[in-house]
């Protein structure tokens, strides 16, 4: 059984069992009442816990585990470059606080597709987009044996995003799956390469905030069109750009369905004032499907 170490525990969070379990307890508990129940998919971040842990309980706390048997997590290539998507072969993802076993029989269907490339071994541990949402899901789905598919995104054209919703629609069209897209927002600062700021705002960290705010806003309306050319304009540096294109698109395939998308909560890890500063912006979704 081939098994994918949970590489960052220890270091972007706790590896200790215990105290990770009472971390994720706080966060959802702080994240309040459920506002939207049963989403079908959620959309979070996947920095170090003590940054976007806050952030992601919120989307966390809307899932109800009941008749959830399947967990599809897509995250972006940040290790190496990929053309189109890719999924793991190993069997068991591993988390401080309880296993993960791969569905293996959908990352097969998958495959069968033929657009679909395999894990490199190496990227794949050293890859974090996926993994920070594992102790997650291993967490809301406790006592509820789910399995995962794990698909890493890779720097897709237009096109290609919609190839792949319209293969991974008919699979979020199913309520016994559920969806996970993990992508921080705006990263800012000279060390990112990225200080686009508009006018109308007195602080930095303001414009970063009404950026962001107005890809949320397209994600919201389901707008795919508005939201490639809101990136082409801006070049906000959302890094899970394209697994949230290909939610969107999958969307985009479910036309008899009602489908709402609601953004829960929205934070940055610093208030950038000057240029020399610099920020990353988390914000979690929530997505329902009747």
């Amino acid at each position: 059984m081939s098994r994918r170490k949970a590489t960052h525990a220890g270091s972007w969070y706790t590896d200790d069992e215990g105290k990770l379990d009472a971390q994720l307890s706080h966060w959802l508990r702080d994240a309040g009442d459920v506002t939207v129940p049963n989403p079908r998919a959620v959309i979070g971040p996947h920095a170090g816990f003590s940054y976007s842990g806050p952030t992601a309980a919120y989307a966390y706390k809307q899932i109800d585990p009941e008749g959830v048997q399947r967990v599809f997590v897509l995250g972006p290539s940040h290790c190496i470059y990929l053309s189109s998507c890719a999924l793991t072969t190993r069997s068991v993802y591993e988390t401080p606080i309880g296993n993960l076993n791969v569905d293996t029989d959908i990352v097969a269907s998958l495959h069968e597709t033929k657009l679909f490339e395999k894990m490199n071994k190496k990227a794949e541990e050293d890859e974090h987009s996926l993994e920070m949402h594992l102790p997650f899901i291993a967490k809301v789905m406790s006592g509820h044996p789910v399995k995962i598919i794990p698909i890493l995104v890779g720097s897709l054209d237009a096109e290609a995003e919609a190839v792949y919703g319209e293969v991974l629609a008919p699979y979020l069209d199913d309520p016994s799956n559920l969806f996970v897209v993990s992508s921080d927002f705006c990263h800012w600062g000279d060390r990112f390469q990225y200080t686009y700021t508009e006018s109308g705002h007195e602080k930095i960290y303001q414009s970063i905030e009404a950026v962001d705010k107005r890809g949320m806003a397209l994600i919201e309306e389901q707008n795919t069109k508005g939201f490639k050319e809101y990136l082409h304009k801006t070049k906000n540096t959302i890094c899970g750009r394209h697994p949230i294109a290909v939610l969107m698109h999958a969307l985009e395939g479910l036309d008899e369905r009602r489908k709402t998308v609601k953004f829960l909560h929205y934070a940055q890890s610093s208030q950038c004032l000057r240029k020399s500063d610099s920020s990353v912006s988390y914000a979690s979704a929530a997505i329902t499907i009747t």
